[in-house]
């Protein structure tokens, strides 16, 4: 799960001690320390290490319903101390939180930016290693298991280049994880490799079985695993397996290892009856410590192991669904990622037109305010008459409560690029605060400014928002009204933001209202 890093000389004794703690699998105290830090510590850096540690510390802790906020407040902090490593550590830990929020596209973003930050970071750093270390976590929950033992190699170069003795980063989650998905794939052979290795590389490093106390509880739990799954397997399990799989109860990944493994154990044993019996029970061991397909992989290697074939079959056949899932919304991704990297450089090219920064929107790229007040004042000048649309998100703040703040920008800037594709070459679009966008149509009527709105609204309503903002849907409402200078421009603003207001209301009671129109 989400790491620590070695205790750093040039660190504060207290950040230190909560790598300390974590280290130990004592996340709890961990988090209640580095709370304390970021709120007593006048020290930028020191504040937010502080909210790192935390952040990883209630991942560890599985407290899914503090995510958001804490992101937030990490995110701000390092706007006072963006360090590449500082920044490379947030997105890594970020990218976790998005996977356990359940939207890969914000998971793969954090990712990519994880990386790009950490390639420029200093390579002797303690947080750089470690931030390494949760990019790879990252990417091996998705699936992406190249990139993960990429990313565990550079954690392990730049270990030993900051003096971080080497069981500090054996990172075993890694390879566990890329055994089951071999296994779940229907490649046995290829699972029961990777996990004697695994075993392997942890009697040559620590021969000793006094030495486990050196390993976090965390990778204690899943090398007690691996042995534990080999043993499900048909394979010898490591003589110390129990010692492996002792944990303290604190962190909940520690807890579903040891529940599965339990399975697993009682599979060996023979006991294939009581396997079942444990899978049925699972209180801990939730999908996210190795994909969904695991549970259904482990009850057929039960019922197989029961002489059942016909329900081995079908939970083999479960899991390889689950599996095959999993990759067609990577491969859906990837078709996303393009359209909207082709809205990005459609957005770009309107941006272009705008060389004066102070009349544009930093966050989408958009005009802003200010730039919408002088284009509109330069076509009342001119005499021209048209259409000026208000469009407003629906529950935009579900989504900041629900995701963080930082992830309603991003779907600020998803609609922003929606815009910027949709509307035709002439209109003019801002931000025009908060989660409100204006819409100015030159030499348009109003019939054809509700033809071009019903456009938008299909085009936010198409958006993949799940792989986004899961459960949180998005939607807009937009009010027109003529727009002619010699009646005054605030008035037809008024009147477009009157007539969203009322499109709103109908649409609470009629969901097929959507756009509403003012002269």
């Amino acid at each position: 799960m989400a790491g620590s890093g070695a205790a750093s000389p040039s660190g504060s004794s207290r950040t230190a001690e909560v790598r300390r703690l974590l280290r130990a699998g004592h996340a709890k105290q961990a988090a209640e320390l580095a709370d304390r830090i970021a709120s007593e510590s006048t020290d930028p850096a020191e504040v937010v290490d502080a909210l790192l540690r935390r952040l990883a510390a209630l991942i560890n802790l599985n407290r899914t319903e503090e995510y958001a906020a804490a992101v937030d407040r990490a995110f701000e902090a390092l706007r006072c101390c963006p360090d590449p490593d500082k920044v490379g550590a947030f997105h890594a830990l970020a990218a976790l939180v998005a996977h356990f929020d359940g939207s890969i596209e914000r998971c793969v973003t954090h990712m990519v930016r994880s990386m790009r930050a950490l390639s420029r970071a200093d390579e002797q750093s303690v947080e750089t290693a470690t931030a390494w270390h949760n990019l790879a976590i990252s990417y091996s929950y998705i699936g992406f298991h190249g990139q993960a033992l990429s990313a565990m190699d550079n954690a392990r170069r730049v270990a030993a280049t900051a003096g971080i003795a080497p069981e500090f980063v054996l990172l075993p989650e890694i390879k566990v994880r890329l055994a089951v998905s071999l296994d779940h794939r229907g490649d046995t052979d290829g699972c029961v490799r990777v996990l004697r290795d695994l075993m392997g590389d942890l009697t040559r490093r620590i021969p000793d079985p006094d030495g486990y106390h050196r390993l976090s509880q965390c990778d204690r739990n899943y090398f007690g695993y691996a042995s534990s799954r080999l043993a499900a397997l048909g394979h010898e399990p490591h003589p110390h397996t129990a010692e492996l799989l002792a944990n303290d109860g604190s962190e909940s990944v520690s807890l579903a290892l040891h529940e599965l493994a339990q399975v697993c154990l009682a599979i060996s044993r023979g006991e294939p009856a009581r396997a079942l019996e444990l899978l049925d029970s699972l209180r801990y061991a939730e999908t996210q410590t190795f994909g969904a397909a695991e549970i259904p992989r482990l009850r057929a290697i039960a019922h197989l192991k029961l002489g059942n074939a016909a329900e081995a079959h079908a939970a083999d056949r479960l899991a390889f669904k689950l599996t095959a899932q999993a990759a067609d919304r990577l491969r859906e991704l990837f078709v996303d990622g393009i359209a909207t990297r082709i809205d990005h450089e459609a957005l770009r090219r309107t941006v272009a037109r705008y060389a004066d920064e102070a009349l544009t929107d930093p966050l989408t790229g958009l005009p802003n305010r200010r730039h919408l007040q002088q284009y509109t004042e330069a076509m009342a000048r001119r005499g021209e008459v048209g259409a000026v649309g208000f469009l407003d998100l629906d529950k935009f703040k579900r989504v900041n409560t629900v995701h963080g703040h930082l992830s309603g920008d991003l779907v600020l800037q998803r609609v922003a690029g929606i815009l910027a594709r949709v509307m035709r070459r002439g209109d003019f679009v801002a931000r025009y605060g908060g989660d409100e966008f204006v819409l100015v149509l030159p030499s348009t009527s109003l019939e054809e400014a509700e033809e071009v709105g019903r456009r938008v609204i299909a085009a936010i309503e198409a958006e993949d928002w799940e792989a986004l903002v899961p459960n949180t849907p998005v939607g807009i409402t937009l009010g027109w009204a003529e727009l002619d200078g010699r009646t005054g421009l605030a008035s037809s603003f008024e009147l477009a933001d009157r007539a969203m207001l009322q499109a709103k209301a109908a649409a609470a009671s009629s969901p097929d209202t959507a756009v509403a129109s003012s002269t």
